[in-house]
Formats: structure tokens, sequence, C-alpha cells
């Protein structure tokens, strides 16, 4: 865990509370800075839509995403369970098999990870999604890790669900509609650099990502413009 950057990364989360709120921007914010600070080897992040359905919203690394993908196409894992209850689920040892979720377990370690939680993202009674994270290190899980992670993760619920109150119910779900079409596009710019530039589908993401911060611009208004080809970009190329 790296201490250092604890003040900074909550600050930045409770910084997004304003009116103009990117929904993927900011949950890839937070699992960059859930990796960066809390020393976990991946994250991802599930949002519930309209109806309940928990959806991929983020994800730190190729890995997590598909793990992330596995529990929402088969209705079954630790972040749907979690979810669901409310409350943190964990499998301290993906190496002793577990009696729920075998499938998810083979694959975690198939992946290279060795344990997995997932924490709630949720304010009082109401839940609105999950955030898991993915640990490679043979070692017990550290309790402060987990508070820290639960900490970041009450932070982003309060983002997502702050202008609900202050307007009315179906924000969220207008935010997480939009979000669910931009992600579309992200995707397609993602394998659109990782085509043009040799670049694995992890690679591409930083890249975009690292462009849109340098240049302050929105990570979907930039996948936008490259997919479409509206404007041209030549830097936005690997050591640009």
């Amino acid at each position: 865990m790296d201490e250092r950057r604890l003040v900074p990364a909550f600050v930045e989360l409770a910084d997004n509370l304003v009116d103009d709120f990117d929904l993927i921007d900011f949950l890839a914010l937070l699992t960059d800075r859930c990796v960066g600070t809390l020393r976990v080897a991946a994250t991802g992040v599930l949002l519930a839509d309209r109806d309940g359905v928990l959806r991929v919203m983020a994800s730190s690394s190729d890995e997590a995403r598909l793990m992330e993908l596995l529990q929402v196409q088969n209705d079954s894992g630790p972040c749907l369970t979690c979810f669901r209850t409310g409350q943190p689920v964990t499998i301290p040892d993906l190496t002793v098999k577990p009696e729920r979720w075998p499938r998810f377990a083979e694959a975690a370690q198939r992946h290279g990870f060795t344990s997995v939680q997932a924490l709630p993202m949720r304010l009082r009674e109401k839940t609105v999604g999950a955030l898991n994270l993915f640990h490679t290190a043979l070692r017990p899980l550290d309790p402060q890790v987990t508070k820290l992670a639960q900490a970041m993760a009450d932070v982003a619920t309060i983002s997502v669900l702050q202008q609900r109150a202050a307007e009315d119910q179906g924000l969220l779900t207008r935010q997480l509609e939009t979000a669910l079409d931009t992600r579309v596009v992200i995707e397609q710019a993602k394998g659109k650099l990782a085509e043009r530039y040799n670049l694995s589908m992890e690679e591409a993401f930083t890249l975009l990502r690292g462009y849109a911060r340098s240049h302050n611009l929105r990570l979907t208004e930039l996948a936008t413009v490259f997919v479409d080809g509206t404007r041209s970009l030549p830097d936005l190329r690997p050591n640009s």
C-alpha cells in the first residue's frame, strides 16, 4: 500500500462531486487509484442498470474485465452476491476450490489471481454496484487495504448518486445509459488503436486515456472523434 498516494487519491475522487460529471472517466479513475494506491493486482466496477442488472463499467486490466464479464454472463459470482446482499464477499484462497462459484474460481486462477474481494458500492440501504479487487500475491489479505478500498467505494457511490437527490430518481439511469453507449465507442477506439499500433487492448486504453488527460479532453469525446475521424489526431501514438 502506498500511503503517500492515499490522500491525493481520496481528494481526486471527492473532486468529482461536481455538476459536470462523466461516469466512465470517474470509474476509470477509481480503478486506477485502487491499483496505484492499494497495490492490488487489478480492479473492476459493476453498476446496475434500470432493471437492476449489473453491467461492466470499468476495469484496470483485460484480465479483470474478463472476470467481470464472466460473472455477468453467468449471473453468478462474488460480485453479484455482494451487490444483491449489500455485503462484502471474499474468496481468500482460490487454490482451495470453493463450494460456490467453482467456474469463476477456475477462471480467476487461469488469469493468475490468488484471491478476490467484492465490496458493495452502497449508501445507506441503496446499493448501486460493486467494486472487485483481484490479488496475485500469496499472502493473507490485509484488513487495512480492505478498509481503505471500501472507503474508496463509499466515496465513489456518493459521486454516482450525488445528483439523484438534487434532481430526480431517473438521473442515475440516464447517466448509466449514456455511459453504456459511450463505453461501446471507447471499446471501438481501443480496438482501432490496438490494430493500428500493434498494442494490447489494455495498452491501447492506457494510451487513449493518457492522451485525453494530457490534452484536457474527455475520454468519451476523444474516443468519438478518433472512431468517426471528425478530427485529425496526428500525435495519438505510443511514446508521442
